[in-house]
């Protein structure tokens, strides 16, 4: 037997001559399913024959294990008629088999699908194709306008509302005549005796037709199609269940005679009452679905459609996506900003809530910067425009909240595994159930067989499960946005949940950033004034925090600063120079240590300010120590909250400085801090780390500057203070938009409230099927008598995922304490 074979173009970077080729072709060569591997370095690529079972993961993971990268891109695409976790399944693995795609991840709940492929491998066509194949409709995100997208699901609840009208009219009929009875003492005899019992049934099947081929039509031209193609679904469930009952009945009411004796009995009202009630179900599904993307609704409302651009002395109300980087926006009063940029006259107050989440107004003066989507509230602004478009901050924030929303957590790994196998075996167990009844059960036979094999087919639609989880993130992950914390990967929500440690920088994070010279004690022969100048002359050199308070200390004296030479930074430790042909050292104890001086003149002054919460820097002019300085960074309004809010979480809270840990022990002591991590170089910070998880377990930390980076990538989760730098933000898991660390303990609340809420909603999920199912097989009848009736299968089923979806909509109301 011959393997299918397909060519793959792989692109690689990172080649420079022929010993690069070498080894990548190696490299490729080893994969098992590779039958030939050719690297081209002019067009940087290599060209590979694969058996269609190889993994494109594990050529690029073969490709960087050797040295180099494989570009990779992100498509995101908006998928129509996914009704299940089945559903779900079956577009991931079209995509996942389409050679190029290392991996394919749909969201249910959100209607997108998130794949990752090699650039230039497939096409958003390709992909549309394929997923057309399994049943469905595909477009790019970016080719679908969010306001269409919620126009589509708008059209989508009206088309259900209207199906379930009419459904609901023609089947209330069937079931007045059937069943009514049960609840009208008298009625079956007045029906007998008006209709007779041959028109009553032809009556009905005249009206659940209507039913099952008009309104439930929906479910026959998806269900009977995917179960022909061996991929059944929730849909291929109903249309079974509803055929079924529908043709039983149609046999006994014009061909009764086929049927054994006793059993020439209808069962119309069950198809047609289970069409309804599922129609009720996805109606109300949908309608519920519709409010866990609020969030992102409310954030595009945020956008302003046309900006006031002055151009040539005349302003002119323009569409947002003709505005420029450059162009000057005129802000009017009480009107929302429409774009990113610098203030560059007037002033005023500006409501950032929607990013920060915090009420207060932020003041706003020339050189101030402001984003688009806040609220000018009283003056005037003339804004010189930063960005635009997608660069803008407001759409990252959008981007971030949705592929937040679209992630898959590894709790989900199990729901894929069991929904992967358990529309077949549903439909095996309804056909075991009705042999088992027509071979051993009472008189009449087949119709016991018919229906409970109806009910279970019901009963078990497995839309519940694949509801479950995206449901629960879409509302946590949109309720931290609304509080201003952005999850930029979905996974940080499972993470955070574990996390047993919370490490701060100190500096910018725990505190202001914005340190102050408060001591100054000079060595004898120094005068104070001008040691401070030439502190502050080599300082002007520095982009540190310490240095710029050094500065300012000296300008509030002024004092005229001497020109300096041969500045250089001893990373961690201080900075030298020389001023007027002196050389001036300033920095930690650790550095004039380094440097063979004797500090026990100061021992005295640097134990005071070290319990004092200082930190001591040191001084020496012309190799001898000048002067012991301490500067002193205010710790921010919400510090100490936060930490308490954290500790009442069970956490350990620790803290990673370069102070020395005397003042490092002195601070933590204050703000009640666990652990510390002192004296910690920049390029030490992930050691700290590892430290720590290796004393307390999984390790959260928490940064803001460029030197944080490396720690927010190391951490089990990093959170990036998005007040900080552009760098950081992009190396943390979450953004906290606003400067104050009470939204710290909030994120962690949201974390394990989400996850609580989702293992709550696979518990339902689970327990509903696995309680039901045997209900609907009839394994109550021996002992009690009692059959679940298709229609309060079909009830069931409907309101399981109408469960699911509320219950995550409680996240909505979620107020975590920060």
């Amino acid at each position: 037997m011959t393997t299918k074979t397909a060519e793959l173009r792989l692109p690689i970077e990172g080649m420079s001559c022929a010993s690069c080729v070498s080894r990548v072709e190696k490299a490729l060569g080893a994969v098992e399913g590779v039958r030939s591997a050719s690297v081209n370095l002019a067009t940087n690529s290599a060209e590979l024959e694969v058996a269609q079972s190889a993994a494109t993961a594990e050529l690029v993971a073969a490709v960087e294990k050797a040295g180099y990268q494989c570009p990779l891109e992100q498509v995101e695409l908006v998928i129509e008629g996914m009704s299940c976790a089945s559903c779900t399944g079956r577009v991931e693995k079209v995509l996942s088999r389409l050679p190029g795609v290392l991996s394919a991840n749909v969201n249910l709940a959100a209607g997108r699908a998130y794949v990752e492929l090699l650039v230039g491998s497939q096409d958003v066509s390709a992909l549309s194709a394929a997923v057309a194949k399994a049943g469905f409709s595909a477009e790019a995100a970016d080719d679908a306008p969010k306001a269409d997208e919620n126009d589509g699901r708008e059209r989508e609840q009206q088309s259900l509302k209207r199906s379930l009208l009419v459904a609901a009219v023609l089947t209330l009929p069937v079931f007045v005549l059937e069943m009514g009875a049960h609840f009208v003492p008298g009625m079956h005899h007045w029906v007998e005796a008006t209709l007779g019992q041959t028109l009553n049934w032809q009556l009905q099947f005249v009206l659940a037709t209507l039913v099952l081929f008009g309104p439930g039509f929906l479910f026959l031209k998806k269900g009977l199609p995917a179960l022909l193609k061996g991929a059944p679904e929730m849909n291929s469930l109903v249309a079974l269940g509803g055929l079924a009952a529908w043709g039983y009945s149609t046999v006994a009411t014009f061909a009764g005679h086929w049927l054994p004796a006793g059993s020439r009995q209808v069962y119309f009202e069950a198809a047609a009452v289970i069409v309804t009630l599922i129609l009720l179900g996805r109606f109300l599904e949908a309608r519920a679905k519709g409010r866990t993307g609020e969030a992102i609704k409310k954030l595009l409302s945020l956008q302003a459609p046309t900006a006031r651009v002055e151009r040539d002395g005349h302003s002119e109300d323009v569409p947002l996506e003709r505005v420029r980087v450059k162009d000057r926006v005129r802000v009017r009063p009480g009107e929302r900003i429409p774009v990113d940029g610098t203030v560059i006259e007037g002033s005023s107050w500006v409501d950032e809530s929607m990013l920060t989440g915090e009420p207060e107004p932020v003041e706003k003066g020339k050189g101030s910067e402001v984003t688009g989507g806040t609220v000018n509230s009283k003056g005037s602004l003339l804004v010189e425009v930063t960005r635009v478009g997608k660069q803008t901050r407001l759409s990252q924030i959008i981007r971030m909240v949705e592929q937040a929303q679209g992630a898959k957590l590894p709790i989900q790994a199990l729901v894929d595994k069991v929904t992967g196998v358990f529309v077949p075996v549903v439909m095996g167990l309804a056909a075991f159930t009705f042999v088992l009844w027509w071979w051993l059960g009472p008189a009449p036979a087949l119709s016991f067989a018919l229906v409970n094999g109806v009910a279970v087919l019901i009963i078990a639609c497995p839309c519940a499960m694949g509801l479950a989880t995206p449901t629960s993130i879409m509302v946590g992950t949109g309720r931290a946005a609304e509080l201003g914390v952005l999850f930029r990967k979905g996974e940080a929500l499972q993470a955070l949940h574990g996390v047993k440690v919370i490490a701060f920088d100190k500096t910018g994070t725990l505190t202001e950033g914005k340190p102050q010279l408060t001591d100054l004690h000079v060595n004898e022969g120094f005068d104070e004034d001008a040691v401070l100048a030439h502190i502050a002359a080599v300082e002007r050199r520095s982009e540190h925090p310490i240095a710029e308070a050094l500065v300012a200390a000296a300008r509030e004296r002024n004092l005229s600063l001497p020109e300096v030479s041969d500045f250089d930074t001893v990373t961690g430790m201080g900075v030298r120079a020389k001023v007027d042909g002196v050389r001036v050292d300033v920095g930690a104890d650790r550095y004039l240590k380094s440097l063979n001086m004797d500090l026990s003149v100061f021992a005295g002054a640097a134990q005071r300010l070290a319990s004092e919460g200082k930190t001591p820097l040191y001084a020496a002019i012309d190799g001898k120590p000048a002067a012991i300085l301490a500067v002193a960074d205010k710790v921010k309004q919400g510090t100490p909250a936060a930490i308490a809010a954290l500790h009442d979480l069970g956490l350990k809270v620790a803290m990673i400085t370069g102070d020395n840990q005397g003042t490092a022990r002195a601070i933590a002591d204050e703000l009640g801090i666990d652990a510390v991590e002192a004296e910690v170089m920049p390029d030490g910070k992930v050691e700290a780390l590892k430290h720590l998880r290796q004393q307390h377990g999984a390790v959260a930390f928490v940064g803001d500057g460029i030197n944080d980076a490396p720690a927010l990538a190391a951490a089990d989760v990093g959170l990036a203070i998005g007040t900080g730098t552009d760098i950081a933000i992009e190396a943390a898991q979450v953004v906290l938009m606003r400067g104050d660390l009470r939204a710290v303990p909030q994120a962690l609340a949201i974390s394990r409230a989400t996850l609580r809420n989702i293992r709550q909603n696979l518990f339902w999920a689970f327990a509903y099927n696995v309680c039901l199912i045997p209900v609907a097989a009839g394994v109550l009848y021996p002992a009690l008598g009692l059959l679940l009736s298709p229609m309060l299968a079909a009830a069931a089923m409907a309101l399981s995922s109408v469960f699911v979806v509320t219950n995550a909509l409680r996240l909505k109301r979620l107020s975590p304490a920060g």
